[in-house]
């Protein structure tokens, strides 16, 4: 069965962390042995192979690059034309992979039709081996702060950019994020606006209560929540409560459950907790993706947006997740909790699809 994982930051663990995904898993952590710079360092869990040996076909890949006031305390770039170059080392390194076979851009319906076709047709055995050809992907930005001028993001989106997300952590150029708060403010809602010309997807992933509330007064296009999950288990900022889900849902979106242990489960502590000593496993990550089914009455807004390697690794994820070849064992993990064959689709994939298919009309 295809997964799609609308959540991965791929080219930032390329270009930032230094991983070629075009190498096993073992080989990549066994080269991060003796670094200690991040807290992830040999703990990853995402290749290309091992994409393909768990099924999953097409994700959303990001490009990230924060901007950083000269009193912020998070890291960052010190102007935005500097974030906008990381976006574009990012991208760069995108193509490079297009180039090697390893990864094929999805643009438009056309080219989402013609992948999901080929990638049907190769058939479990191939794609067990590694021997599959290129993995989908959609380009996203999390975080616009890179977004220099709005002739930035029309170029951009010449580039493939098909999702925004306005914000990251902390206060950005066009919205608050994560652990901040504010509105959107005046180049927000330009931002919006151009976006809406464009037809870019509204990622609202960690817009905070009153950005959120002001995008979702001011923009009419589709929108999503690529890694996002429910306030009412996980009591934080960067959860949705009930009340967002429920909306969400009307406005047609899809919510995609991130695999970080912290938003899991309450409690955690980074640096001491641990996936087992916390109990971590996929049906953790289910307990969210059951919120949002019982919210909506079905299985049709739930997907998959592990948001795995995202600065974090095996030591901050599902104690039974061992690579991202792992996310095909939520299918047994759903089922056990009484969903349906054509539920575990929805949640894999469906739902994504025909999300894309009703928004993307050519």
């Amino acid at each position: 069965m295809l997964i799609v994982d609308a959540h991965l930051d791929l080219a930032m663990n390329a270009i930032e962390w230094n991983r070629d995904l075009t190498r096993p898993i073992d080989e990549i952590r066994a080269r991060e042995g003796r670094l200690t710079d991040k807290p992830d360092r040999g703990k990853g869990t995402v290749s290309f192979s091992e994409m393909r040996r768990g099924g999953v076909g097409l994700c959303v890949a990001t490009q990230i690059a924060r901007y950083v006031a000269p009193d912020s305390n998070l890291s960052g770039w010190n102007s935005p034309d500097q974030a906008w170059a990381m976006t574009q080392a990012q991208l760069a390194w995108y193509r490079a992979m297009e180039e090697r076979g390893e990864l094929v851009q999805i643009r438009d319906r056309e080219s989402l039709d013609r992948h999901i076709a080929s990638w049907e047709s190769a058939g479990s055995g191939k794609r067990e081996a590694g021997s599959v050809g290129a993995i989908g992907y959609i380009l996203s930005l999390e975080g616009a702060d890179s977004i220099v001028t709005p002739a930035h993001l029309e170029r951009a989106y010449g580039d493939g950019l098909r999702a925004v997300g306005p914000a990251h952590y902390g206060p950005g150029r066009y919205a608050y994020g994560t652990n901040s708060d504010g509105d959107l403010g005046t180049k927000g809602r330009e931002l919006l606006k151009e976006m809406e010309r464009l037809g870019i997807i509204l990622d609202v992933t960690h817009l905070c209560d009153a950005s959120l509330r002001d995008a979702l007064d001011h923009f009419t296009g589709p929108l999503w929540a690529s890694h996002s999950n429910s306030r009412a288990i996980v009591d934080h900022n960067r959860q949705f409560s009930d009340d967002h889900i429920r909306e969400l849902i009307d406005r047609g979106a899809v919510i995609g459950a991130a695999f970080d242990a912290w938003m899991l489960v309450p409690g955690w502590v980074r640096g001491q907790s641990t996936p087992q000593a916390a109990g971590v496993t996929l049906d953790t990550v289910v307990n969210h993706i059951d919120r949002v089914c019982q919210l909506a009455g079905n299985s049709q807004h739930s997907m998959i947006g592990s948001d795995l390697d995202g600065a974090f690794g095996r030591e901050q994820c599902p104690s039974d997740v061992h690579t991202i070849a792992d996310l095909k064992k939520l299918e047994d993990v759903l089922s056990a909790r009484g969903y349906s064959p054509q539920d575990v689709e929805n949640i894999f994939s469906a739902n994504f699809l025909r999300f894309l298919r009703s928004n993307w009309l050519c």
